[in-house]
């Protein structure tokens, strides 16, 4: 099962993609308080969404997200029934993909 859930609706003439990612997104600063060594950087690097086989987003992040993303945006031009896939790469090369159509 993905980790990343999408709902993607019609909202006019755009529409409203929402995903919520399962990623840890530890900036590598923090220490553990048990044995008071940093907790190694385990962060979402990359993200690319497409609607209908077309790019929408591409987008670069770091430590400074918080755990368990969510993103939210629009996209103009979409039609109800287009396959939206949204995929991300992580600092240690772990990478997943969701797949979602619009409602």
């Amino acid at each position: 099962m993905s980790q990343i859930r999408i709902r993607a609706s019609m909202v006019g003439d755009s529409a409203d993609i929402k995903c919520l990612m399962n990623h840890p997104m530890e900036t590598g600063l923090r220490k553990d308080a048990k044995t008071g060594q940093l907790v190694p950087a385990h962060f979402i690097k990359t993200v690319v969404a497409t609607v209908g086989n077309k790019k929408v987003l591409d987008a670069q992040w770091g430590g400074g997200i918080s755990r368990n993303p969510y993103l939210a945006f629009k996209v103009k031009g979409a039609k109800k029934g287009d396959k939206v896939v949204v995929s991300w790469e992580d600092n240690q090369g772990a990478k997943e993909t969701g797949e979602a159509t619009i409602g």
